[in-house]
């Protein structure tokens, strides 16, 4: 998510952000935001649980992404201002505890994204460097100095720019085109087997319909990211004609490269080998082009690509947990900030050291580190989605006197109804994402409790938030 400036901000004395981003900038973003970890370490997992149909999740994904983006295209432009999920669910119910545990899913779910780029980093690094990949010990090892690394540059103080997040956007649609490229160059000069992508193969007993569903919820955190781009409102030129426009047409374009991804993706490698890689796509460029020496870039765009993720969400993390300490809904330790770097530093060490522990537990207790850790973040979000798809019902109540998006009443009915199916463990999603999620949950409902007694037993006032127009910390990106 991309900050402006005190200058920005007070520019012309108008306290309000310089509108910037015209279409071009907004569709860029969205792409940007989309595009990454996902795609780039998750589809030989989502090969593994439906076989050679793996573009069928992805395109599932799509269609319920799509659902929600429209209830988020209605509140953006009927309330076009930098906001978030936490907000919206605050204005529908006002209650303080909901608008918490929102805010600190959301929270969390930036950590376990920013935890599944460090063990994307940490193979692709092995990959790139050649050292063994297979060697679950050296890539906990990188993954956890990464996360360091990640935590030394938050707390030196980052300036995110609009600029700078079109140069890593093509950057990371670089190395997708090049699969894309390569892999259907091969294809159609005889290479590979096209029938592999009309194969389905679940694991287990596992029915069409529950295998889809369970490759859909690790496919699903390929798409998020669109949720962000509603905190660019405030500097998009006439949001409410440009939004719906750039929103569709940026999760359509991520949508067709998913789909193209995949498809190649089977139809040059076996299933077995793609599910077995943490390295997927380096993987299909292996195969398509053993003896280009183009294969050998691969590992290292990818490394660009989920380092800026992890880089975003750990940003994010740390700020929305700042910001909660500093509301007094969490404990005032989390809000000290550094006197001379001027960043949160209490915030960022919390939430690196809860980073440390997730790819540390997930090294240990799971089979696919990276499948468990992307799972749970759309697990969070999932959850997240179907409460915002509730909210743009019930804020109907509050009509606007200005033109704004509105999205058919069915949408959102089918959206939340959709993503809640995806929530619940009939959707055949692991009991581990619910362990990893719940854990996350419980520590912040634990921190709430210290709070409030903190509150009422140390201060005699009550916790809640006091501003919640302060609620505008973005979501996770992919």
């Amino acid at each position: 998510m991309a900050k402006v400036s005190a200058e920005q901000q007070t520019e012309e004395g108008s306290g309000e952000l310089k509108r910037v981003m015209g279409p071009g900038l907004l569709l860029l973003f969205i792409v940007g935001d989309i595009l990454g970890t996902g795609v780039y370490a998750l589809t030989g997992d989502v090969a593994a649980e439906v076989g050679g149909a793996a573009w069928a999740p992805f395109l599932v994904a799509f269609a319920i992404a799509l659902l929600t983006a429209f209830s988020y295209l209605e509140l953006v432009t009927k309330y076009p201002q930098a906001a978030g999920a936490a907000l919206y669910t605050h204005k529908a119910f006002g209650i303080h505890f909901l608008t918490f545990i929102v805010c600190f899913t959301v929270m969390s779910s930036g950590i376990t994204s920013a935890s599944t780029a460090s063990r994307a980093f940490a193979a692709n690094l092995a990959k790139g460097f050649n050292l063994d990949d297979k060697n679950s010990g050296l890539i906990l090892v990188i993954a956890l100095a990464f996360m360091a690394l990640v935590a030394a540059i938050n707390f030196r103080g980052v300036g995110e720019s609009v600029k700078a997040n079109i140069v890593l956007t093509i950057v990371e649609l670089s190395g997708l085109l090049l699969v894309i490229f390569v892999g259907f160059f091969a294809l159609f000069g005889g290479a590979g087997d096209w029938s592999r992508t009309l194969i389905f193969e679940s694991p287990g007993d596992k029915s069409a319909f529950f295998a889809v569903t369970a490759a859909t919820s690790l496919a699903f955190f390929a798409m998020v990211g669109f949720e962000d781009s509603v905190n660019m409102a405030e500097e998009t030129k006439d949001p409410v004609r440009i939004f719906p426009k750039m929103m569709l047409t940026g999760l359509g374009i991520t949508g067709v490269i998913y789909v193209l991804i995949s498809l190649c993706s089977v139809a040059l490698v076996p299933v077995g080998v793609l599910a077995d890689s943490d390295t997927p796509l380096v993987t299909v460029v292996e195969t398509a082009a053993p003896g280009v020496p183009i294969k050998d870039l691969l590992p290292f765009i990818s490394m660009f690509a989920v380092a800026n993720s992890a880089l975003i969400n750990m940003l994010m993390a740390s700020r929305l947990l700042y910001g909660m300490s500093r509301q007094d809904v969490l404990p005032h330790f989390l809000g000290r900030v550094h006197p001379t770097r001027k960043t949160p530093y209490a915030a960022i060490i919390f939430t690196t050291l809860i980073a440390f522990g997730l790819i540390a537990y997930v090294s240990f207790a799971s089979s696919d580190a990276i499948a468990a850790l992307g799972g749970t973040t759309s697990l969070l979000l999932l959850g997240v989605f179907t409460i915002v798809n509730i909210v743009v019902l019930v804020l109907r109540r509050d009509p606007k006197p200005y033109k704004h998006f509105v999205t058919p009443s069915v949408v959102p009915v089918i959206g939340a109804i959709a993503c809640f199916f995806l929530v619940l463990p009939l959707s055949g999603r692991p009991i581990e994402h619910y362990k990893i999620g719940g854990g996350l949950l419980a520590l912040g409902v634990l921190l709430w409790v210290l709070t409030w007694m903190a509150n009422r037993g140390l201060r005699a006032k009550k916790t809640y938030f006091r501003d919640t127009d302060d609620l505008s910390g973005g979501g996770p990106v992919n």
